[in-house]
């Protein structure tokens, strides 16, 4: 919807414009006048020496062209790439799954040694030694305790991952809508510098307004568009990861069950629940 009516916006801006470089503009007595005027006012380029408007412009020019609402846009992509590098460096395995602590706990639950085992999770923090570590906290409540910690401890932390990743979302909706905003905001320019002139207006007057309308649509969508790709990807990814933690919290977790499973469970001092884990994001 907004696509289109930014189409509409921008088609009828430039209808509007060729409409007015089309009718006359003056009568022709005074046009008669100002052709000798002009005429020395374009003189031959000097030998070396492009005309001025067939310099190209730099990227940096067509960034300063478009204003306050390009350089908050700038601001998001760099919000959006740092973001990006640092979901790519912590949303790993071996980040949320450090290798070998769930093999070294499963060992220590089969030889009985469950204090042993939390004390291992407390040693390395992560995703999945706080799974283990909020279902070895419940083992004097039995089997159905002990999986109902795991399982809160694990919807837990995939929520806490999935707000982590949500902020590439919000720079992908309000890049849009900056450029929206720059959009209209050209527009605005356009039609203001037609009342000024009373509907005289030629072409080359309302150019500015529609550049800085096209400039800034144009950087909201380059920023959106990756990070919404973005998002889609990590996205998928803590989904995967979440269901890895959850199958390797299950397999550490059976000898317990054995253990505990038609036995009236035993006191066993544990410490406290682990502290959400520092490493894979906060």
């Amino acid at each position: 919807m907004r696509i289109s009516v930014f189409g509409f916006v921008v088609l009828s801006a430039l209808v509007w414009a060729w409409s007015v470089e089309a009718q006359p503009q003056m009568p022709a007595a005074e046009a008669a006048e100002q052709v000798p005027a002009a005429a020395p006012s374009s003189p031959p380029p000097a030998a070396g020496r492009p005309a001025p408007s067939d310099s190209p412009q730099t990227f940096w020019e067509i960034l300063k062209a478009s204003g306050i609402v390009g350089l908050l846009i700038m601001l998001l992509s760099v919000g959006a790439v740092a973001l990006a590098i640092e979901h790519a460096m912590t949303i790993r395995g071996p980040v949320l799954m450090p290798p070998g602590l769930a093999d070294e706990v499963r060992q220590l639950l089969v030889a009985g040694r469950i204090a042993q085992a939390d004390q291992r999770c407390r040693m390395e923090p992560s995703v999945l030694a706080y799974v283990l570590g909020a279902g070895l906290a419940e083992v004097d409540g039995g089997w159905p305790e002990v999986e109902k910690g795991a399982e809160d401890a694990v919807a837990e932390q995939s929520a806490r991952l999935f707000r982590k990743i949500e902020y590439l979302n919000v720079i992908a909706n309000i890049a849009p809508m900056l450029g929206l905003l720059g959009t209209v905001t050209g527009m605005i320019m356009a039609f203001r510098e037609v009342a000024l002139t009373q509907g005289a207006a030629r072409a080359a007057d309302l150019a500015n307004g529609i550049y800085l309308a096209l400039v800034t649509t144009v950087q909201g969508l380059i920023v959106a568009i990756p990070s919404l790709g973005a998002y889609a990807v990590f996205r998928s990814r803590v989904d995967q990861l979440v269901a890895e933690v959850t199958s390797t919290a299950q397999h550490v977790l059976a000898p317990l069950k054995r253990q505990l499973k038609g036995t009236s469970p035993q006191a066993t001092t544990l410490q406290s629940p682990l502290p959400p884990p520092v490493k894979g994001g906060r």
